[in-house]
């Protein structure tokens, strides 16, 4: 590889970790291995080509250009707490991932199969997940920072809410929900 493949490759990694807070190699690696599948499994769950994915991996291609693939790598993230809690089983998991699958992103906060195993309703962290997922389709983290700023004098709720949704960890916009539920 040289200089400049090696240099657009450094630029589509730190473009991953500002749209979906780590470089997506690392991301679909913890996937495969916290739900056992393998590369061309997860691609099929995702509703990617192999290739497409492996581009996405190393670094070749920076962005998720479907969104319903992106709530789909949410959900498998979702998913992956769930085994690792366990609150979900392999089996169940299994079949999750097909729901998964099957799923055509739809809307925000009522995408199918995304409820917690208890109560039907979406996770809090699923709603936040959505929230930030649709803020990143929409703009970089960087865009979303300078959108924020540019609102702070006159609407600071709003531009935390930018900052923390838009470019903030998931825990920390976890934690900004449950502070503003009455």
């Amino acid at each position: 590889m040289d200089a400049a493949q090696q240099e657009a490759t450094a630029r589509a990694r730190e473009l991953q970790r500002s749209w979906y807070g780590e470089p997506l190699g690392a991301l679909f690696r913890r996937l495969i291995d916290d739900l056992g599948l393998n590369q061309a499994r997860l691609a099929a769950v995702l509703g990617l080509s192999a290739p497409m994915l492996s581009q996405l991996m190393s670094g070749q291609r920076a962005k998720i250009g479907n969104p319903a693939v992106v709530q789909r790598v949410q959900a498998l993230q979702e998913l992956a707490g769930q085994v690792a809690d366990g609150s979900v089983s392999a089996g169940e998991a299994t079949d999750r991932m097909e729901e998964i699958k099957k799923s055509q992103g739809g809307s925000v906060l009522t995408a199918t199969g995304q409820t917690t195993a208890t109560g039907g309703a979406p996770t809090v962290r699923r709603v936040v997940r959505e929230i930030q997922s649709l803020l990143r389709s929409v703009a970089a983290a960087g865009d979303i920072i300078d959108a924020a700023d540019a609102l702070a004098p006159t609407h600071p709720e709003l531009a935390e809410f930018l900052k923390v949704y838009g470019a903030g960890r998931t825990s920390d916009a976890v934690a900004h929900y449950e502070g503003h539920q009455s």
